[in-house]
């Protein structure tokens, strides 16, 4: 069962609103919670002064120095398994760090629901701060993605903005709704098969595969058509692949060429990947040539 805080601000202190979403509610289209909580919600100070990207004059506000999401790398969701991804912020105050947020959006407008057809927020209804000084601390979230809930829909993957948040020991905040970005994609696979094994030199190897990627909105996975995908080899005795030739995918994302034996050796197909789909590499297939 999946737990959805909502945060209101009530008498400067936190009132949470918990909403259980079944796992089973995975398979509904367009139903995760669009509701962003702004940083007075969030951090229950409703008289704490935040930057919404510029700060006020003469106030100290918490400094955020590094935001890691996923560990820098982008976040790649499947069609069954939920991705859970940890976010790190540090950030600095005279006064100390006692809390901070970090959550992914998409759309045009954070601050009404029309705005935004995509929200990834914490699972935590506050951070794990780890202090490194008396002014600095990296604080820790995680944030669960789930496939055909959360990405309802394939026109989600790209680019996400993300909304950052420190509060400091004295209650004033920093909170950027546009403090960076981060790519959420479709995962994908790829698969190889060179054949005839064993073939004897000098004669033509067929090498065919198929590129897919996650459909979110059938749970399925699809041929990414018309990409243009590497065709690698290495030698048996080597550990690097070398390029041999490019092919395109066709309409339902099928590979297939042909090369000549030369050398015994692994077969494999490697896709560079896009702003909406990762990278990904076949795992070798040999071919024994006599």
């Amino acid at each position: 069962m999946r737990i959805r805080a909502t945060v209101a601000a009530v008498t400067g202190a936190l009132a949470l609103s918990v909403l259980a979403v079944p796992a089973a509610q995975a398979d509904s289209r367009g139903d995760a919670d669009p509701n962003k909580p702004s940083a007075a919600e969030r951090f229950g100070a409703s008289s704490a002064k935040s930057t919404f990207r510029a700060a006020a004059a003469a106030e100290e506000l918490p400094v955020i120095s590094k935001v890691t999401i996923n560990s820098g790398k982008a976040v790649a969701v499947g069609t069954t398994n939920a991705k859970t991804f940890t976010v790190s912020v540090t950030a600095s105050h005279t006064t100390g760090i006692q809390d901070a947020y970090v959550d992914l959006w998409h759309g045009t407008d954070p601050t009404t629901v029309e705005g935004i057809d995509g929200l990834l927020p914490p699972n935590e209804e506050a951070a794990t701060c780890t202090a490194s000084s008396a002014t600095t601390s990296t604080c820790k979230l995680t944030i669960t993605a789930y496939p055909g809930y959360d990405l309802h829909k394939n026109a989600l993957a790209g680019t996400w903005k993300v909304t950052v948040g420190a509060l400091a020991g004295d209650e004033s905040v920093y909170w950027d709704d546009y403090h960076t970005t981060h790519k959420v994609q479709r995962y994908s696979k790829l698969t190889v098969n060179a054949s005839p094994e064993p073939v004897k030199k000098g004669r033509t190897i067929t090498v065919t595969g198929k590129l897919s990627r996650a459909n979110w909105e059938t749970s399925t996975y699809a041929g990414y058509a018309t990409q243009s995908v590497n065709l690698q080899f290495r030698k048996k005795d080597s550990s690097t692949y070398t390029t041999l030739k490019t092919v395109k995918t066709n309409s339902t994302g099928n590979l297939s060429t042909t090369v000549t034996a030369s050398a015994d050796g692994y077969f494999r197909y490697s896709f560079a990947g896009t702003s909406t789909t990762p990278a990904v590499s076949a795992a070798g297939d040999f071919v024994d040539v006599q």
